[in-house]
């Protein structure tokens, strides 16, 4: 998805436009800091790509100042599927004839950030872009050392040129001093940003010019797709009206390792509220990590967007005028994605 920001008009040559990627595990908060960026980069025009593991596109639309300009890449891990349509989706930005001054990636939370980072290093990109730094955002409230088991964590920390701790007011000042400790010890002159709803000095997260060499020196491990040679999306829903369906997502690499699965629903009908909360509170599988969702309920006439991380979780009113339908997707390990559907569709209210 490309977002344009709309400031008065400068002609900046694109070759070598600074391109940014924005990690870190599920629920740390990257579309936070995403959305502080674009609220907040008054002088600079850029081209947002936003790449979800799930058939649903959720985070597109928690994004601020979404218009119809924007551009979906496909669906899946960015690190695993999306090479060839990460290329063709910055030539088409490069390509544009308006102003655009740099590229933000924000990747899935089960992502590996080195391909991602070797898509601009080692193929023809690297003579029309400048990676400037991969910002890693970690959850410092929920965020343990056994999230390090997950090989997709351990790589957003280490190639990280500035780690985010994000949500340190949620956290006990001994536990954000205790994880910085850790990080420091796993990653030698580590940079680590303390932050509060992803608002971090917007200086010191663009311009850092990072050293690429560590990457290009681990990329033994994690060769990118090379040349965009097809361009053809391959897309497929079924669209059921009665009850809500999933979508099936196909694991690659290491999202095999961690056993990372996505369950996506979706419903035309409306759920009902205390059926929700009882799922929620009671069916809810402890193997999600992470889910979101835009709801509503029979009860209400109100759309709303529902975040879970962890234990906790909100659901937040949408003032937005777009169409009351059910979405949702559930990211964790092992997930029995049968039961799951079956636990919503007992929360669709009954027809008539």
């Amino acid at each position: 998805m490309t977002e344009l920001m709309s400031i008065p008009t400068v002609d900046v040559p694109k070759r070598g436009m600074p391109v940014t990627i924005i990690t870190g595990f599920l629920g740390s908060g990257k579309t936070t800091l995403l959305n502080h960026i674009l609220q907040n980069q008054q002088d600079l025009k850029a081209a947002i790509l936003v790449n979800e593991f799930g058939d649903i596109n959720i985070d597109s639309q928690l994004l601020v100042s979404v218009d119809e300009t924007m551009m979906e890449l496909s669906n899946g891990c960015i690190c695993c599927t999306i090479n060839d349509g990460l290329v063709e989706a910055v030539y088409n930005v490069l390509e544009r004839g308006d102003r655009i001054d740099c590229m933000i990636i924000e990747t899935t939370g089960v992502a590996d950030p080195l391909p991602i980072a070797l898509t601009f290093l080692g193929t023809e990109l690297k003579h029309l872009t400048r990676l400037d730094a991969i910002l890693t955002v970690i959850d410092a409230e929920s965020f343990t050392e056994e999230h390090f088991q997950s090989e997709a964590a351990y790589s957003q920390m280490m190639y990280g040129d500035i780690i985010i701790l994000n949500k340190t007011d949620l956290a006990a000042p001994e536990k954000v001093a205790q994880l910085e400790e850790y990080i420091t010890q796993q990653k030698t002159k580590a940079r680590i940003l303390r932050s509060q709803h992803g608002v971090v000095p917007l200086p010191l997260i663009f311009d850092v010019q990072a050293d690429p060499t560590p990457l290009l020196a681990a990329q033994g491990s994690a060769e990118p797709s090379h040349g965009h040679h097809d361009h053809a999306h391959h897309h497929h829903h079924d669209h059921g009206h009665d009850h809500g369906h999933s979508h099936h997502d196909h694991s690659h690499g290491h999202l095999d390792n961690d056993g990372f699965v996505a369950v996506s629903f979706e419903c035309d009908r409306p759920f009902v509220l205390d059926y929700f909360q009882n799922f929620l509170d009671r069916e809810l599988p402890n193997e999600v990590f992470r889910a979101k969702g835009v709801l509503n309920f029979v009860e209400v006439p109100n759309r709303y967007i529902f975040q879970l991380s962890g234990k906790r979780y909100e659901l937040k009113t949408d003032d937005r005028q777009k169409p009351l339908h059910n979405q949702l997707v559930f990211i964790g390990r092992h997930l029995d994605a049968a039961q799951i559907v079956e636990d919503l569709n007992a929360c669709i209210a009954p027809q008539g």
